[in-house]
């Protein structure tokens, strides 16, 4: 029986590295699961596979063992704290351009196979704007752009909205302010991103929310343990749980193109034609 209903595919994203964007796709899943969501996380950082580390685990396998048949994608697939479902990408993800037309049909059939399976994909991508961090974005139907209040961080995630907004087209993009002292500073920190892009994009930037810096989320880390397990009442944990709750009621996309298999066509097909160009 197929799910009759599609499965909301988020990119978590960041113009730069060292803005704590693994850590937040990591406890957005283990809370949105905590609240009886099926969740998995694809990590699609094909250099710094983060996910297993954060979480203390150690893959035997990953989606280039799928992507050469070896392997199924449920066989692949480790369980994380509250069910949480990881799917490592890591060297998979190189190859995605030079599938043979039956390797693609064989990984759109995986992912399909395991749609029914799930309500939320998170796919967790390297930092930057290389061609397989955009075509990820691109291929999602939502996209969380994580930022901190360091000035390489707000002007990277500029240069990175507005490539996806000229280039491809996107205009709608949530954002998450992270390692903040306050709400207040996470909401000024949206403003100055947000009233650069009025000015000079044609896009819709939503503020989802400001997760604070405190110890227990550097303490659940060295735990390798997410913070919202480890210290459930810490501001942290606190303020990634009303994130998850706000995307737990995002508008779901029913329109064509929902489910999986479309999201893993749309990421082989923008692949391709970078290939190509």
């Amino acid at each position: 029986m197929k799910n009759m209903k599609p499965v909301r595919v988020i990119a978590v994203t960041s113009g730069k590295g060292g803005v704590g964007k693994t850590n937040l796709s990591v406890n957005i899943g283990v809370a949105l699961s905590k609240v009886g969501r099926r969740v998995a996380i694809l990590d699609a950082d094909m250099g710094l596979a983060n996910v297993d580390i954060l979480l203390g685990m150690f893959p035997e396998f990953n989606l280039s063992h799928v992507l050469s048949g070896e392997k199924t994608l449920k066989q692949i697939m480790m369980t994380g704290p509250a069910g949480l479902k990881i799917i490592p990408a890591s060297s998979g993800i190189q190859r995605m351009s030079d599938l043979s037309s039956v390797e693609q049909a064989g990984v759109i059939r995986a992912f399909s196979e395991i749609d029914k399976e799930l309500d939320v994909l998170i796919v967790d991508t390297a930092a930057g704007i290389s061609s397989s961090v955009v075509n990820f974005a691109r291929a999602c139907q939502e996209i969380i752009v994580v930022v901190c209040d360091e000035p390489t961080s707000l002007a990277d995630a500029y240069a990175y909205i507005k490539l996806l907004n000229r280039d491809y087209g996107l205009n709608s993009f949530h954002i998450v302010t992270n390692m903040v002292q306050s709400a207040e500073h996470g909401q000024a920190l949206f403003n100055k991103l947000s009233k650069v892009t009025d000015r000079y994009l044609d896009v819709a930037l939503q503020f989802v929310g400001a997760v604070p810096s405190d110890d227990y989320l550097k303490k659940a880390v060295q735990k390798q343990t997410p913070v919202v397990e480890a210290f459930p009442q810490s501001k942290s944990a606190l303020a990634i749980r009303n994130l998850a709750r706000k995307i737990d009621h995002w508008p779901i996309k029913f329109k064509a193109g929902g489910y999986l298999e479309f999201f893993v066509e749309r990421m082989i097909q923008y692949s391709a034609r970078e290939d190509v160009a």
